[in-house]
């Protein structure tokens, strides 16, 4: 899993806290010897890796696990014939990041590898990659609809929603006027900086694909790039 963003100004504060956790020397120490170790480790492990009582260690390794960095469960094997067998920790495969102002080069990338992976469909890889790009905003905004159920849309209750989904993303909306949302964060940074034609166009095909899976038919997309902010606008359709 990549870092997944779920606060509404884009920040994903699990990831924020998993890093906090491990601004500590024993913590990250101890994390660093277990993704060393390629194994499960135990709490006395842990602790002759970093030269404390297994006590602290097991204190710190619980604050580890509770912060989503390690994760814990219980030796394999038979069971001792007393006592119960001990707790082993390992890290999480999941990848931990943090970036501000928000990126989410996973979008695009998820886009990119599908279109390639379409090749030979007939279509320029231009064409396939703008494809892949409405399809998945699509998908995402009706599964917000199916999430939300909305109802029928108006202009200003269709650019809310958009506003929710979008800063979830990390573009952070912002509501120019009544009828139209200014991106002021481009999530695909400093990527379209290398390529703004093609990366402008993707995420331009992604979010006019979001309003169509929203049935927001009276809002459109609109390219309207601006110094360091999104390339889209959304504003009610003519």
């Amino acid at each position: 899993m990549y870092v997944t963003v779920s606060e509404p100004n884009g920040l994903d504060v699990p990831s924020i806290a998993a890093v906090a956790a491990l601004d500590d020397d024993l913590r990250r120490g101890m994390y660093a010897y277990a993704r060393r170790a390629r194994r499960p480790v135990t709490r006395d492990e842990a602790a002759a890796a970093v030269g404390i009582s297994r006590k602290l260690a097991a204190f710190h390794l619980d604050k580890l696990v509770a912060a989503g960095v390690l994760r814990c469960g219980f030796a394999a094997g038979p069971m001792p014939r007393v006592g119960r067998k001990p707790k082993v920790y390992e890290p999480v495969a999941e990848a931990i990041q943090v970036q501000l102002p928000v990126r989410r080069h996973e979008i695009l990338a998820g886009i990119l590898a599908e279109a390639v992976l379409a090749d030979g469909s007939g279509e320029t890889a231009r064409d396939a990659v703008l494809r892949v790009a409405g399809e998945r905003g699509v998908t995402a905004g009706a599964e917000e609809r199916a999430r939300t159920r909305p109802g029928r849309l108006g202009v200003e209750r269709a650019l809310a929603m958009a506003e929710g989904m979008l800063g979830r993303y990390g573009f952070e909306p912002s509501r120019e006027a009544r009828t139209c949302v200014r991106l002021r964060n481009c999530p695909f940074h400093p990527l379209a900086a290398q390529a703004p034609e093609l990366v402008c166009r993707i995420n331009h095909a992604f979010l006019a694909g979001l309003l169509a899976g929203l049935r927001a038919g009276n809002v459109e997309a609109v390219l309207a790039p601006g110094a360091a902010e999104c390339c889209v606008e959304l504003r009610q359709a003519p």
